[in-house]
Formats: C-alpha cells, structure tokens, sequence
C-alpha cells in the first residue's frame, strides 16, 4: 500500500501543487475582491436583490445566505471552489484507476502478491488527502482573512467532500467504462449536469423578505453541489451537508472496487459500442479521424456557447441594473471592457467566457494528441503514409473548428436574443467584434498547447489546462480581485478588441494574430525533428 501511495505522490505532486494552490489562490482572492467591490452593506445588499429579481442568474452563482462580508463572499466563489475541488478529484481517479490499466501499469501490480482491489483502495486514500490538505488550506486562508472561523472551517470542509464525492464518482465511472476518455467524459458531464441541477434548484427557490436569502427547493439535495451549499457557511454553519458528501464518496469507492473485484482487466461494464467493418468514405484522411474523435465534445463545449450568446444580451439588463447603483461593479465593467461604454462592456463580460470556453475545446483536442502518442495509437497512424505534420496540423485544424463553431454558436444566439429584445444596430455590431476578437483569444492557446506537445510531450495536458486556468484567473477575475491591470494584460482574454465610440480599439489584436500565426508555424515546423514520446 505505502509503495503505491508513494509513486502516486511522485506522480502527481505537480499537478496536485497547481490544483491545491489555484483552489486557495481564489479563495482569498475572492474574499479580498469582495472587501474591495462590495465593501459596504448596502452594496452587497443592492446586488443580492437585483440577482434575485432575474432567478436566471442563480443558475450560475451560489446560494444567497446574507449580505455579510463573509455570507457574500460564499455565494461569489465557494461554487467554484467546490468545482476545482471536483475536477482534480475526477482527473485523480481516472488516472490512477483506468488510466494506468490502458498504460499497463495495473496489469504489473496485478502479476503481484498484492490484491486486484489494491490501487483502487489506494487511489481512494490518496485523493481523500489530497482532498482534505485542499479544505484545510482554504479554511486557514479564509481564518488569515480575519473571516469567522466556524464559518472559514465549514467552507473548507465543504469544499474538501464535494471533492471526495466526486472521487467516488470518478472510481465508479473508471469501472464502468472501458477507457479513461470515456470515463472522464462520464465524470465531466455528471459534475455539469449537477452544478446545473444546483443552480436550478436555488433559481426555483422562495426568497426572503429582506432579498438577501434563499430557501432552495428540494432539488438541490440531488447535488454534491447542493449539498456544499446548503452548509451555509458564516451563516447557520452546517456540517450535516459535508457529512453527506463523504458518505457519498466513501459509498460510490466502495461500489466501484466490489466492481473492479469481479470483472477481467482492461474490459468495463458498459459495453463499447460495436464499429463498422468499413470506415465511410469521410474517415479517408487523418484529419477525419480527429474530427470524428472529437465531436461529440465539440458538441457540448457549443451547447455552452449557445448558453453564452443568450445569456450575454438577456441578462444585459440586470448587469446594467446591479452597476448602476454600485460605483465599484462599474470601474471593474469599465476595466474589463477596455473602457468602452457600460452598455458594449456588459455584452463584452459575458462574451470572455464565450472565449474560454473555445479555449478549453482547443486545449482538450490538442491533449487528445498527447493521449493517442502515449497509449501508441499516434505510432499506428504514423507508420502509414501520414507524415508527422500532417498528423498534428490535423489537430490544429480540428481546433480551430471547434473554435468558429462554439463561436458562431454563441454569435447566432446572442444575435436572437438581441432581436427578441429589440437590440440597437450598436449591440449587433458589439456580438459580432467581440465574438470574432474571442476567436483569436481561444485560437492561441490552441497553438500554444500545440507547442508545448512538441517541445514538451509530457508536459501537455498539465500545463495546458494550467495556462488556461491562470489566462481565466487574470483576464476574467483579475479586476474583480483588485489585481494591476498589467496583470490582466498579460491574458490574451483582456487584451481582445472593443468598440469604443463609432469604432474599435483593437488593443492586443494584432499580437494575438502574431503569436498564432508563429506559433502554428513553429509548431509543424519542430514536429519534423521530433520522435515519438510514446511512454505515458
């Protein structure tokens, strides 16, 4: 046991690091991006009211508890806390569980005294204390904030059992399908489908009298999410909730390793789906076959634009409303927006997120590269006519179509929303600029991730998704938290450009187009040199 603890931690102490310190990162920067914003009562209490008179947007915030500093600061972030929490749990368990089957490495434990059921076991008590350094860490940095300790303390025993409820779901979906990507695609959808399921449990919820208060309804008890959230932290303080989401996670580890107990390695209890003896003439060519790995997430990360392009002109109106009273909301719209007017800056906030989401639907078809080198498939492919180029520009093309489509997605959206509101021909023009700008923001961090494969194989998925996760924190979050606006410069999502006037201020545009224009060509051009790094 302590030999698979101990090469689990040699594995991913770097990845864990990057996790745990980006989960404690936005806890205290959102507590001081609170203080800073909203430092009064009355300000907390005007947004509180003005998010509860449109329930749309309780889809996609916390649950209001009070409009204390500490209450505040809870319904702004501990959502995603407790999503951060979730994803390194889901990664961690794939991982080591079927990650390693498809590796070969649970078949070498298995040729071993040591029990079938070992690294499941293993996997369960490595992500549990990876999961509870996280809660500790959140709640001393919240106790260092000068907040309520009991309220600090729940806050991160919240976070640290959604994080184990979505380990035991990432144990159990590792058992059920036959691959990791399937069983990460299985994780990723539940934890999704949840948050939503979350957030509409607390939109269908009565408000108090005051409007700083919300009973949820009972669907958010079929949540981890949910069950986070109804601990109330810095208000009622319950640890009922945390208790419910360890028991979960400890219930669904115990079903999956009695699962892996009795089936044959390598094989799930979901069967894969019977294929075709003939390809169709469309899977003729390589880029075909990237497309045809990759569309289904393609599929998804589109769905979420769509939700982004309507939300961004009908929810236009209550981010108008929240500002007009608060002075702080206004000067943060204003340095997101580049300084343009309030009204383009409200479609320009909404649409950052449009250019995220195109990013991690970049970064995702890119590691997926990475992951056909490591389990040998890549070498297949290549021992064909299919040059190594050409194998890889496959990847940058899929990329950058997945891209226009989550783009056009949310222009299209955004268009009928602006019609459906009777939209001026300025907010037309707004969704078209920044749809497109957003495009070349994602567009980067495709050839970025695609460098890095070149360069540094090993390295691709982890600091990928890390760059990301640091361009999302300093471009989306950064003048939320009061941080330099050099800081958020250095993202290519606050640097796109924005009408300004009757015209556009291009900003950082042409450095952007720079950076993918170098960095596509870079990256085929050092890919003729490299070998394949096919070891996971």
């Amino acid at each position: 046991m302590m030999t698979l603890l101990r090469q689990r931690l040699r594995r991913d102490w770097v990845q864990l690091l990057l996790w745990i310190l980006g989960t404690v990162l936005l806890a205290y920067s959102g507590f001081a991006g609170v203080t800073q914003s909203y430092g009064t009562h009355s300000d907390r209490v005007t947004v509180l009211a003005a998010v509860m008179a449109n329930p749309v947007i309780m889809m996609f915030r916390g649950l209001p508890s009070g409009a204390s500093e500490g209450q505040f600061m809870a319904f702004e972030i501990l959502p995603w806390l407790t999503m951060l929490a979730a994803l390194m749990s889901t990664f961690l368990a794939v991982r080591h569980t079927r990650g390693d089957e498809e590796a070969g490495r649970a078949e070498l434990v298995a040729s071993t005294p040591a029990a079938r059921t070992l690294p499941t076991v293993a996997t369960l008590i490595h992500g549990v204390a990876a999961n509870v350094v996280l809660g500790v860490l959140v709640a001393l940095v919240l106790v260092g904030a000068k907040l309520d300790a009991a309220g600090s303390w729940v806050a991160g025993a919240v976070s640290a059992t959604t994080g184990i409820a979505f380990l035991g779901i990432g144990l159990l979906a590792a058992q059920l399908m036959r691959t990791s990507r399937g069983a990460n695609a299985l994780t990723i959808w539940v934890l999704v489908g949840t948050f939503l399921l979350n957030g509409i449990g607390n939109a269908a919820g009565t408000p108090s009298t005051d409007l700083t208060r919300i009973t949820s309804s009972w669907l958010v008890w079929l949540s981890p999410f949910g069950w986070a959230e109804q601990a109330r932290p810095y208000d009622t303080n319950l640890w009922g909730p945390a208790v419910v989401g360890l028991a979960f996670g400890v219930v669904l580890a115990i079903v999956a390793t009695a699962l892996q107990s009795v089936r044959d390695l390598g094989e799930g209890f979901i069967p894969a789906r019977r294929g075709r003896v003939h390809a169709r003439p469309g899977l003729a060519s390589s880029q075909a076959l990237v497309w045809r790995l990759s569309y289904g997430s393609i599929i998804g990360w589109a769905i979420g634009g769509a939700l982004t392009g309507i939300l961004a002109t009908t929810l236009s109106g209550l981010l108008n409303q929240v500002s007009s009273g608060n002075s702080a909301v206004t000067d943060i719209l204003q340095k997101l927006g580049g300084g343009s007017s309030l009204n383009n800056v409200v479609i320009t906030v909404f649409f950052t997120m449009l250019g995220i989401l195109g990013a991690c639907a970049a970064v995702q078809t890119m590691s997926r590269a990475r992951q056909e080198e490591a389990h040998g498939t890549a070498e297949l492919l290549l021992a064909t006519t299919v040059g190594r180029v050409k194998w890889l520009s496959g990847y940058l093309v899929v990329a950058v179509c997945a891209i226009v489509i989550i783009a056009g997605a949310a222009m299209a959206t955004g268009y009928l929303g602006a019609a459906s509101n009777k939209g001026t021909a300025e907010v037309f023009r707004n969704i078209t600029v920044t749809g497109l700008s957003e495009m070349v923001a994602a567009a980067v961090f495709a050839v970025v991730t695609a460098l890095i494969f070149v360069l540094i194989p090993r390295a691709t998925i982890a600091l990928g998704w890390t760059l990301l996760l640091l361009a999302t924190l300093f471009g989306m979050f950064g003048p939320l938290f009061g941080l330099p606006e050099w800081t958020t410069h250095l993202s290519p999502f606050g640097v796109t450009p924005v009408l300004k006037g009757d015209g556009v201020d291009v900003r950082g545009l042409w450095w952007l187009v720079g950076i993918v224009i170098v960095g596509w060509a870079a990256s085929l051009g050092l890919m003729r040199r490299r070998q394949l790094a096919s070891d996971g």
